[in-house]
């Protein structure tokens, strides 16, 4: 079976052939501008591990990987557009460089392009393919509007956002893994297995990510540390310490969240002094590494190889461990 990163070039190679060179030039050149953008390529790359887990060839699975990575983008550009954000990986955001139109058109496009690719698969396959793909894009939808209420809602719980990032984030790599799963041959339970196995893992990945936004190491994460916190997200680190806290603390966070008038270097430091004194990133180390381990449980229960299920908890401790 091929590592990670040998089937990551393997998709490159075949995601940068994917030009879209139509008219009106308009909404073509900022799908293209998205797709220039790069990334780490994780959930297309495992639609096709996932495949070859059950002795699939990953060419046959290609297609759907794309498919993948162009919902992937989709959700992208909308989300910029709610999130009002400016830069994507350190470039301006197809609303900020062209306009909010332009960018709704280009994901709308992406969308209907993912299914294009989505198709491609064998008939016999093809429902259930389907059926994964739209109730995918259905949570990925209702993650998406638990996340715009909870912008001016100070009454999230943990349990609410786990479950608002289960729909916005987990969901994809849960999809990602029963798709390859499918047109590698598993059977239905093996597959599920597998979906679990990646509902898991977002949500261990969307937790690092809230630490690392706090409390990485910006050389390494390649931005800024403390965005969230200047953008006012409800992240764990947040949610955690504002259920810990006293009236004082609660005033003091909730003074550092919301007051617009506080230069960016005092807010980050007096949240992230808030967030140290009730150890949140310890407690979610804790969470994440609990994650992964209920991921890893769910591979004992899939009947394929010694040495492909070590492929994939391999993936699991690089995307639980990063740090960037």
């Amino acid at each position: 079976m091929h590592t990670f990163s040998e089937l990551l070039k393997v998709f490159k190679k075949n995601f940068e052939n994917q030009r879209f060179e139509k008219s009106p030039e308009e909404l073509y050149s900022p799908i293209n501008y998205t797709l220039s953008f790069g990334g780490k390529r994780i959930r297309p790359v495992m639609t096709l591990m996932a495949c070859e887990v059950f002795g699939g060839n990953i060419s046959t699975a290609l297609p759907q990987a794309i498919a993948i990575e162009l919902f992937h983008n989709f959700t992208l550009i909308h989300d910029d557009i709610m999130d009002k954000a400016p830069l994507r990986r350190g470039r301006s955001t197809v609303y900020k460089k062209w306009n909010s139109d332009i960018a709704i058109l280009a994901g709308d496009t992406l969308f209907a392009l993912a299914y294009q690719y989505a198709i491609q698969a064998e008939t016999r396959l093809l429902p259930e393919i389907l059926k994964i793909f739209n109730q995918t894009a259905i949570e990925v939808c209702e993650g998406q509007q638990f996340d715009l209420n909870y912008e001016n809602c100070n009454t999230v719980t943990v349990d609410e956002y786990t479950e608002m990032i289960r729909l916005k984030t987990a969901v994809l790599f849960g999809m990602a893994l029963k798709i390859g799963a499918l047109i590698g041959g598993a059977n239905g339970n093996d597959a599920q297995h597998l979906y679990n196995f990646g509902i898991n893992l977002g949500l261990g990945f969307q937790l690092q990510d809230d630490l690392l936004d706090s409390f990485g190491n910006e050389k390494v994460f390649g931005k800024k540390t403390g965005g969230d916190i200047l953008s006012r997200k409800k992240t764990f680190l947040y949610i955690y310490s504002l259920e810990q806290s006293n009236t004082t603390d609660r005033k003091r966070l909730l003074y550092y969240y919301n007051e617009k008038k506080i230069a960016p270097k005092e807010k980050i430091d007096g949240v992230t002094a808030i967030f140290k004194k009730f150890g949140v990133e310890e407690v979610a180390r804790k969470l994440i590494n609990n994650y992964l381990r209920r991921g890893l449980q769910t591979l004992k229960q899939i009947d394929a190889s010694k040495e492909n299920i070590e492929q994939l908890k391999d993936l699991a401790f690089k995307m639980i461990n990063r740090d960037k």
